[in-house]
């Protein structure tokens, strides 16, 4: 359950480094961060980290894109635990990326998908070695998803670590207990870059209001706020 007790599910940190302007290109913020952003993830202690599915096909997954000879989707809420421990975390709505059996540092790997995903899907991961939580129709379930990251997997303290619309994604639905971010010494500017929190189509949607926790020099020039989310 989260730190406050009142929900079970894990405590949920937003953790993100951006430029002044707010906003979070991989190559831009690589340039302005250095290692704070990863020093302040460590200050987090956080057991698992979670990544929209625009983050892992940069980062982690294979190139190309799975191809099932079979369609017929799972059609049920399905959970399968291939390792234990602290896990690296990739939301795939459709079953579209392909894995290596393990993430380069070493953290097992963890797909949550929907229950429209091709069952044949769900076996290659199963053969992988890889857990899964299949989920939702037409989209991920978020909120049972993260009641069973603690039901099944024992996750306690979850930091979602990119990008902009799987962070507006579970902002949308009341899942975050915490904003972390790191404000580096830079200014990007450039049109249409996706922001800390984007994507969220709801124009008449009210401001998430956030309360100062903490605020700290980190590096040379990048400052680290904390926020509790209201």
């Amino acid at each position: 359950m989260n730190d406050n007790g009142a929900t079970k599910r894990p405590y949920i940190i937003c953790h993100m480094m951006a430029s002044v302007d707010g906003r979070i290109d991989c190559e831009m913020t690589e340039k302005i961060g250095g290692d704070e952003y990863y020093d302040a993830l460590a200050g987090l202690d956080c057991d698992s980290t979670l990544s929209g599915r625009v983050t892992m096909q940069m980062h982690y997954a294979l190139p190309g894109t799975f191809e099932p000879r079979d369609t017929t989707p799972v059609g049920h809420e399905s959970v399968h635990k291939a390792a234990g421990g602290g896990y690296e975390i990739a939301t795939d709505t459709h079953g579209r990326l392909l894995w290596p059996d393990r993430t380069d540092d070493g953290q097992p790997l963890l797909v949550i998908t929907c229950e429209d995903v091709p069952a044949e899907y769900l076996e290659t991961l199963r053969q992988k070695g890889i857990s899964w939580i299949a989920t939702g129709h037409g989209h991920i379930d978020l909120g049972r998803a993260m009641e069973l990251l603690v039901t099944d997997f024992g996750v306690r303290r979850l930091a979602i670590v990119g990008g902009g619309h799987i962070n507006g994604g579970f902002l949308s639905r009341g899942l975050l207990d915490e904003v972390s971010i790191v404000i580096g010494a830079g200014i990007d500017g450039r049109s249409g870059m996706t922001a800390v929190f984007d994507g969220i189509d709801d124009p008449d949607r009210p401001v998430t209001l956030l309360r100062l926790t903490d605020v700290r020099r980190i590096g040379d020039d990048s400052v680290w706020l904390r926020y509790a989310v209201r």
